[in-house]
């Protein structure tokens, strides 16, 4: 009876572990221009270049018809909002204010001042609309197949 009694307390503790553990966030809600009802969005006539969020921020980079880069951010527990110029840098972007630097990359927003990094935020949601989409690739055997099994070809 004991064993039985410690099987029970064991699959309850268990059940509440995986009950109480927090499943993984949603994405945003967005579309080809960033996401919706925020300011990490771009509006006519700028173009997205790229959007996505951590688990505190959402930014969007967007590109005016002149060229111009734009640094669209949001601090989500607060609504603080960013709206600054951006440059190129690699493969993500940079953007300045009042001496605080944000560089924005497929892998992370990094937010510092100077030679200090002040946080550096994993992107859990990422988009680049303008990416090139990748080619499907395709392998070839390179082992020969057995021959058929009498069921794949008529069962004689």
């Amino acid at each position: 009876m004991r064993v039985a009694h410690r099987l029970t307390i064991v699959t309850v503790c268990a059940a509440l572990v995986i009950v109480g553990t927090p499943s993984a966030v949603a994405a945003p809600a967005s579309d080809g221009l960033g996401y919706l009802d925020s300011t990490a969005r771009c509006a006519s006539p700028n173009s997205v270049i790229l959007f996505g969020s951590t688990e505190t921020s959402r930014v969007a980079i967007c590109k005016a018809p002149g060229g111009q880069f734009e640094y669209r951010g949001v601090r989500v527990s607060d609504g603080a909002k960013l709206i600054v110029v951006a440059s190129q840098s690699g493969d993500g972007f940079v953007a300045n204010n009042d001496g605080v630097t944000y560089t924005v990359s497929a892998k992370s927003l990094l937010v510092g001042m100077g030679d200090k990094m002040i946080r550096d935020e994993p992107m859990v949601d990422f988009h680049r609309p303008d990416a090139p989409a990748a080619a499907p690739t395709t392998t070839t055997p390179t082992t020969p197949l057995p021959p058929p099994l009498p069921a794949e070809v008529g069962g004689r």
